[in-house]
């Protein structure tokens, strides 16, 4: 059995990259689930179970910050780890998203091993398939 992942990002092609890379990574995920912003991500949560949330800080509409607060006030979805991947570099934005309640925090432009290892350490190694279909991608960033 998987485990449900959220993806939210702006940009449809990132979502895609972040989807791919977790999925050749050799997670064993039940369900991709993907929004374009914060607004969005709470209608996905609303309605989905998911065990994981990753997202981009910047975004149209409500942004990865008040997303990051409005999923810990919720009493039903608050404790879901939550990942975020952006390009937003600076120490303050990186620390004020850990106040908030970020699990973890991964700077863009990635590479999937960083994905990979953060996931095993919130979701654990069981969701990782022991099969041949994990692929290293070695040094590529994404």
């Amino acid at each position: 059995m998987g485990f449900n992942v959220l993806i939210v990002d702006d940009s449809a092609a990132m979502r895609r990259i972040i989807k791919k890379t977790i999925q050749v990574s050799g997670f064993d995920v039940d369900n991709f689930y993907e929004a374009g912003n914060g607004k969005e991500a709470l209608d996905v949560l609303e309605n989905n179970w998911v065990d994981v949330v990753l997202t981009d800080i910047n975004m149209p509409e409500m942004d990865g910050m008040t997303l990051i607060k409005k999923i810990r006030e919720n009493d039903v979805f608050g404790g879901v780890p939550i990942v975020v991947i952006s390009t937003e570099a600076r120490d303050k934005k990186v620390k004020e998203s850990l106040e908030l309640g970020a699990s973890g925090y991964i700077k863009k432009p990635f590479k999937p091993e960083e994905i990979k290892n953060i996931l095993i350490e919130l979701m654990g190694e069981e969701y990782v398939r022991t099969d041949d279909e994990y692929k290293d991608f070695g040094e590529t960033d994404f």
